[in-house]
């Protein structure tokens, strides 16, 4: 932790759903995993020793969308922000691709993130390198690690590889460079402002696996999140993997929600968009709150390595889909609580903390409105609780919950880990609903209130319309 807080103060075609570079109404369905990954080692018995990073623990995200944070969306004007978000308490900034983008066939005035030129520069509208790299020490001074989003899947079209190596390209039936093309149809997804990679081509692989290197070795960035994981093989997985063992303290987080990627310890982390998705449909009365478990169980039977990460929001669900209080209504800091204390890493999208209750645009400048940051304390206490008490830990490091209610009004779960234990209560219907628990809670503290609590099992408690309450013994 950073700084000493008061406590007063989610079927894989889902997962697909968010491909961040163009409109959502081109966003495709993508098909199973490429035939490229089907030859795979069955998982280790075991994890393997010493491969999740000691600080990746009890380590929240917060995703920094740099060209919408301020008026002049450089590295130097962030960092003016790293204080305010280490009293926070954020452990990691994952910062939405800095490289420069494309001009040719852009979208909007300013282009997507997603289409880069070059992999080992920064666009000069954030600044220079040697801003970045002191962003890097800024945060690394106030304990926080950078991880870089990582673009392998495509490049913008006038990326240096064009020109040099234009073998590095996927080739249409015309025999040009093409867009990214769907292996089910043979067509292309509509993502015409970039250019597909071809991964049976060996050199090409070498050179994205050098590429990312060099944020390590020249920069000292702390690890990626790798954006359409799922669209890149498999195999290629398992070279990077290797690559990057050397550098056992980097976190690997893929945009992708496949089992592979965990169980072979490929990456630490995956995306939960099934979760998110379900979150939505439960906010939005398609389904109901009893599916929460239902969802775990079939989750926990596919995935027995790494974790997920949580959301409520993220760069795609706010520009595509709308923001939480669009989607999710009264329930919106309901779920922010799931996701901080059910399963898995939390990931705090910029501007949240205000709260941001507008569609970022994604291709043009549209500044996130920080003004007040009404809900600073609402989220530095549900981080005090995940890195103060134990049970609420990642993955191996945390235990799974025992669920003592899960029906369609109410979810209740405890965890309990290292004789730490977290209660945790969560109420799906507007109206106040009582509650008993097959245990004493004995000088607990309700994280988001402060207050100290002492009742018997059985004992009837309430929970205010779509309330939650987070008891912990710490």
């Amino acid at each position: 932790m950073k700084s000493k807080f008061t406590i007063c103060s989610l079927l894989l075609f889902l997962i697909f759903f968010s491909c961040c570079k163009n409109e959502k109404e081109n966003t495709p369905v993508m098909p199973d995993i490429n035939v490229q990954n089907k030859d795979m080692m069955p998982p280790p018995e075991e994890p393997t020793k010493g491969f999740y990073p000691s600080w990746t623990k009890n380590a929240v995200i917060y995703e920094v969308n740099l060209r919408q944070y301020t008026p002049e969306g450089t590295f130097n004007a962030f960092s003016a922000h790293i204080p305010r978000l280490a009293d926070m308490g954020v452990d990691v900034l994952w910062f939405m691709p800095i490289y420069p983008i494309s001009k040719t066939r852009r979208k909007g005035k300013l282009g997507s993130y997603y289409a880069i030129s070059d992999y080992t520069a920064v666009n000069p509208e954030h600044g220079t390198m040697q801003d970045f790299k002191a962003l890097v020490r800024k945060a690394h001074e106030n304990n926080m690690k950078v991880i870089l989003d990582w673009v392998p899947n495509h490049t913008g079209w006038d990326h240096k590889w064009m020109k040099l190596h234009p073998q590095f390209y996927t080739k249409g039936k015309d025999g040009k460079i093409t867009d990214p093309i769907d292996p089910s149809t043979g067509e292309p997804w509509g993502w015409t402002d970039v250019a597909d990679l071809d991964y049976s081509n060996a050199d090409m692989r070498k050179a994205m696996l050098d590429d990312m290197e060099y944020w390590i070795t020249r920069v000292g960035i702390d690890g990626f999140r790798q954006d359409v994981a799922h669209g890149v093989p498999l195999d290629f997985w398992v070279e990077y993997r290797k690559r990057m063992m050397k550098y056992d303290q980097l976190l690997h987080l893929a945009e992708a929600e496949i089992p592979e990627h965990r169980n072979q310890e490929l990456f630490h982390m995956s995306y939960g968009w099934t979760f998110h998705h379900l979150l939505n449909e439960i906010a939005q009365g398609k389904k109901g709150a009893s599916e929460i478990k239902k969802w775990y169980d079939e989750d926990r039977a596919k995935f027995i390595r790494g974790w997920h990460m949580h959301f409520t929001s993220n760069h795609d669900e706010n520009t595509w889909s709308g923001t939480e209080y669009d989607r999710m209504g009264e329930m919106a800091k309901l779920m922010a609580v799931l996701t901080f204390t059910f399963d898995g890493a939390p990931l705090i999208y910029s501007g949240q903390e205000e709260p941001l209750r507008k569609r970022l645009e994604f291709f043009e400048k549209d500044l996130i409105p920080f003004e007040k940051f009404r809900l600073i304390d609402f989220y530095q206490n549900l981080i005090l609780a995940k890195h103060s008490c134990k049970a609420l830990w990642n993955g191996p490091f945390g235990v799974e919950p025992e669920f003592i209610r899960a029906d369609d009004d109410l979810l209740i779960f405890r965890k309990q880990n290292e004789g730490e234990t977290a209660v945790v209560v969560l109420n799906f219907n507007k109206e106040k609903m009582e509650y008993t628990l097959p245990f004493d809670v004995v000088n607990m503290v309700e994280v988001l209130t402060g207050r100290l609590h002492d009742f018997n099992k059985d004992e009837t408690q309430t929970i205010d319309g779509y309330g939650y309450q987070v008891f912990t013994s710490f």
